[in-house]
């Protein structure tokens, strides 16, 4: 799949743009602090429904206006595509051809996109929560049942963790009886993630394990491994994991009431990497970690193309200039021909590989994108 064209109205520093994509690599060059990485992320929102920048969507209205939207045409094997998404204080609205989606998991996974940052060489060496995320956004775009079940969760767990918070410093007959409503609400769809998490995990180990040793010239063999808070494993019957998460509840549930809050369950659930049998978070050397990441996110590319038939978008938001010369080439070499590319860079100097010299580049200057070559 490849976007066609764009078309932002108060989109961030972008009054008004419509611009045309060839499918094949696009550069964005200009200074720092010019929109580069607002085209990119326009993209990531149009295809997610949210940032990966700001979970504050009134920072994706331009300065004084009520809304923004962003409109795509984007070419699938099933043929022609138009997503729509109007961003305002009131919500967003979502249209594939047109037609409203009255629920937004209904809207996701219509385009599919990669997006590879910065931030993203956090995923091995950064907070748990980064991890987490990284989890929920790749399986939700391709399992649309799974965003439907973290958003119960979610709304769940907030219920509980409010009125464990309740209880202090005493927990009444009632608070203790929803209390049992809430957790077995809460384990079911607890149960169902996990195992989606297991899953999604093992499937994107076997795709990341030959990239990684590619990059490393065959060096380092590399193992992902899913840390779930509960006695679970990949595999394992959905109703044997329900009752491991039953037996933990009850285990847990004083010290629960003490703390005021959910102490396990799939937001706390955690990502290990390992390289040649060790733990590249604490034993790994930055490089290592950064091949990690640059692993996982080819990874990504290859099992969301497996999963759905065809390659999603890729988004390199500023990214190159952190790799050093080899996993930049490898890089290019792997998307070469086959995956639509967005570039964000300061300058492409010092970077020679064929691929970006045949690349389509847009100069981007105080919220304005025009092609150059």
């Amino acid at each position: 799949m490849y976007i066609e064209k764009l078309q932002l109205t108060h989109y961030r520093n972008y009054p008004s743009q419509t611009l045309s994509f060839e499918n094949k690599v696009n550069v964005f060059l200009g200074e720092n602090a010019q929109g580069k990485t607002n085209v990119m992320e326009a993209i990531y929102v149009l295809a997610m429904a949210k940032s990966h920048r700001t979970s504050r969507d009134k920072e994706l209205i331009y300065w004084d206006k009520e809304y923004a939207k962003i409109e795509g045409e984007v070419e699938k094997r099933s043929g022609p595509v138009r997503l729509s998404l109007v961003i305002s204080q009131k919500g967003k609205k979502a249209r594939i051809n047109s037609l409203e989606q009255r629920k937004l998991t209904n809207y996701i996974g219509t385009m599919n996109v990669v997006m590879f940052a910065p931030e993203d060489l956090n995923l091995v060496k950064g907070s748990p929560q980064v991890r987490r995320r990284f989890i929920d956004m790749e399986i939700g775009q391709v399992n649309p049942v799974y965003l439907y079940d973290l958003g119960q969760y979610q709304k769940i767990l907030a219920q509980r963790n409010t009125l464990l918070r309740n209880m202090q410093p005493r927990a009444s007959k009632e608070n203790l009886v929803m209390l049992e409503i809430l957790t077995a609400q809460l384990i079911e769809v607890a149960a169902r993630l996990t195992e989606k998490r297991l899953n999604y995990m093992k499937s994107l180990n076997i795709w990341a394990n030959p990239i990684h040793e590619g990059i490393t010239r065959g060096n380092e063999q590399l193992e992902i491994q899913y840390k779930p808070t509960v006695n679970v494993c990949e595999g394992q019957d959905l109703t044997k994991m329900i009752e491991e998460y039953e037996q933990k509840f009850v285990k847990i549930k004083d010290r629960e009431i003490e703390r005021g809050t959910t102490l396990f369950g799939p937001h706390r659930d955690d990502l290990v990497f390992y390289v040649n049998g060790k733990d590249v978070q604490t034993y790994g050397s930055q490089g290592q970690q950064r091949t990690t990441a640059l692993s996982l996110k080819l990874a990504e590319i290859e099992l969301i193309h497996s999963e759905i038939g065809e390659y999603p978008i890729l988004l390199l938001d500023d990214v190159l200039s952190e790799l050093d010369d080899f996993r930049q080439s490898h890089l290019l070499n792997t998307i070469a021909g086959k995956v639509q590319t967005f570039v964000t860079t300061t300058s492409v100097d010092g970077i020679h590989h064929e691929t970006l010299e045949k690349a389509a580049t847009y100069r981007v200057n105080q919220g304005n994108a025009e092609r150059i070559r």
